[in-house]
């Protein structure tokens, strides 16, 4: 599949790979995709994301992800559903860093010791964000995938990631609008 990303798509996946390594994680996730997309200066998805405001905001979206991260990677609406189920998300997460220290539950610098050498592999939601994007990109009739794919993806795609971008007012029809304007069909 990557023979059909673009260089800047490329790029991305790159810079998720370095993003993960830098934190510490196990596996790439579809958060060090987004943050290797908010690096970027180039590309569709860098103009998108900059027309829609969100590159003046990169420290915001950066807190907002580590948030996630503390809770385990949980989503808000994963923690809400376990609070309807009489289980405290963020007593858990108190708990577990009371005992193990902050950041605990996010797999950081003690998971660097447990690595085989090898660099991160791609977790499920990463590996979702690329074959979604794959998908985004056949459904809009493009024979590349590029980084525009990727952040499609990303704002579909159930978890911390679309949550955070929704926060921020980047959704699946605003970046649509900003790369094929208002009339264009959603991809499935």
């Amino acid at each position: 599949m990557f023979e059909r990303f673009t260089k800047d798509a490329r790029e991305v996946v790159q810079g998720a790979v370095a993003h993960c390594a830098r934190s510490g994680a196990r596996t790439v996730g579809a958060e060090h995709m987004l943050l290797a997309l908010l690096d970027r200066e180039s590309g569709r998805a860098s103009f998108t994301l900059t027309a829609l405001g969100l590159a003046g905001r990169k420290a915001s979206v950066r807190d907002a992800l580590g948030e996630a991260r503390r809770r385990g990677g949980l989503s808000r609406a994963e923690s809400d559903a376990l609070a309807g189920l009489g289980i405290d998300v963020s007593e858990i997460v108190a708990r577990v860093e009371e005992a193990h220290g902050v950041g605990a539950m996010a797999g950081d610098a003690e998971d660097r010791r447990r690595w085989s050498g090898r660099g991160p592999g791609f977790g499920r939601d990463a590996k979702a964000v690329l074959v979604k994007a794959l998908r985004v990109a056949v459904a809009q009739h493009d024979r590349h995938i590029g980084d525009e794919h990727i952040l499609l993806a990303l704002t579909v795609l159930p978890g911390p990631a679309v949550e955070v971008l929704a926060d921020h007012g980047v959704t699946y029809t605003s970046v649509t609008r900003m790369l094929y304007g208002a009339g264009e069909a959603q991809a499935g």
